[in-house]
């Protein structure tokens, strides 16, 4: 088997995802020297199908958005709202405020759209790998400097002059600087399959994302994928979704035939995948980079999947990650100030959908009631739906709806 060359690189990213394969593709077409890592071999299994509206703008720039039109996967024309006694909510479809063909998007199968990925940044040029995990992130003082790499058993040393962390829930570098913060109001577990064979609705709706209210504040994930299967999810805290109730395919089963929508819509189903579950997310790191690394997507925070963000998000942080690291290289300077030149305006979209995340848990809370209330905030609110976070002056609607929710305090940024 050919091993890896252990001599220095000018950019090591650690992650083959949206995130990863984001930033070393878009680095690797400036000319820079990239090598990106990927600890398993696509392709694999990942959650999160669901493409937000603004995933559009980095999937052109990446030049991946033909091939998206061409390929299977079911188009997205809105997210529907359904409540826990089956009531339905109007469709919310994007292309009532987006004329704009992005406002239809994609439910891909993320083994298929990651490999993609993955090969779009080794046609950019990055040297890329499957199968070889990173270990450890080494540095000289403050200063990343390189990775301890394993292959085949074996460890191999690799410097660098830029460390990317893109490694996903793992987070490998916020965990070894324990720069991880937990949000403790948002602590929740899902569990999660594919199933063959469940209903799904006629014409532009066939594709859309449904979000579904169930007991105790919790909710399901409904999401249309190709070959006649659909992801499903269920989500509520640990203790309610967890605790004492068997195994995992057990808890699905019992969680689905306790609900009018998901029964009906499952009733001819067959389960055709793993059952899986996801413990304990939403966090956030207290950085976002340092003298030679910088941490995107999951590997910098990840937020609880209801409004589906963390495609969106792994996908913009790579890219605006990508570009501070080449304007560092550009200027002789890669430090952590300039590295993170990114983290003040991409945490706060992050911290926008927290805040609508906390609006979702709030009990009672209606966005239609609020929008009646306030219908000034509605194409606020439809920014920041579709993931329009950057946006001037869209963040202005949380000075209202703080008045319905208990909203939380955005959490700093350190060391920009």
């Amino acid at each position: 088997m050919t091993k890896i060359d252990p001599r220095a690189r000018q950019v090591v990213v650690a992650g083959g995802g949206p995130a990863g394969s984001t930033a070393a593709a878009l680095l690797a077409r400036e000319g820079l020297d990239v090598l990106l890592l990927e600890k398993e071999s696509f392709p694999r299994f990942h959650i999160g199908e669901s493409l937000m509206t603004e995933t559009w703008w980095p999937l052109e720039r990446l030049g991946v958005v033909d091939w998206l039109k061409e390929s299977a996967f079911p188009k997205k024309y809105s997210v529907q709202f359904i409540s826990e006694s089956g009531k339905p909510s109007k469709p919310f479809y994007f292309f009532e405020t987006n004329e704009h063909e992005s406002a239809v998007t994609w439910q891909v199968e993320r083994a298929v759209f990651d490999e993609k990925l993955f090969e779009t940044a080794r046609e950019a040029g990055a040297e890329a790998w499957t199968g070889v995990a990173v270990d450890r992130v080494l540095f000289d003082g403050d200063r990343a400097c390189g990775v301890l790499v394993e292959q085949s058993g074996e460890t191999i040393e690799i410097s660098c002059e830029v460390f990317v962390d893109a490694t996903g829930l793992g987070s490998l570098l916020a965990r070894q600087l324990k720069l991880l913060v937990p949000d403790p109001k948002l602590r929740k577990a899902s569990i999660f399959a594919h199933y063959r064979g469940a209903y799904r609705d006629e014409g532009i709706d066939e594709g859309a994302t449904l979000i579904i209210q169930a007991r105790d504040n919790g909710w399901f994930w409904y999401i249309p994928l190709p070959d006649d299967r659909v992801s499903v999810g269920a989500v509520n805290t640990p203790d309610e979704l967890l605790k004492g109730r068997g195994s995992p395919e057990e808890i699905l089963r019992e969680e689905i035939a306790g609900h009018v929508t998901m029964s009906e819509r499952l009733k001819d189903a067959e389960l055709c995948s793993e059952v899986r579950v996801l413990a304990d997310f939403s966090y956030r790191s207290t950085h976002c980079s340092g003298d030679g690394w910088v941490l995107t997507g999951d590997a910098f925070g990840f937020i609880d999947p209801v409004y589906s963000t963390g495609v969106f998000l792994a996908l913009k942080s790579g890219e605006m990650a990508a570009d501070t690291i080449n304007e560092g290289f550009q200027k002789g300077d890669l430090s952590g100030k300039q590295l993170g030149k990114f983290g003040p305006a991409f945490a706060t979209g992050m911290e926008a959908m927290r805040k609508l995340v906390y609006a979702f848990y709030t009990p009672g809370f209606s966005f239609a009631n609020f929008v009646r209330q306030h219908p000034e905030h509605r194409d606020r609110l439809v920014d920041l739906l579709i993931g329009n976070v950057f946006k001037e002056g869209v963040t202005d609607i949380f000075d209202d709806m703080k008045a319905f929710c208990d909203l939380p305090q955005e959490m700093p940024l350190e060391g920009v």
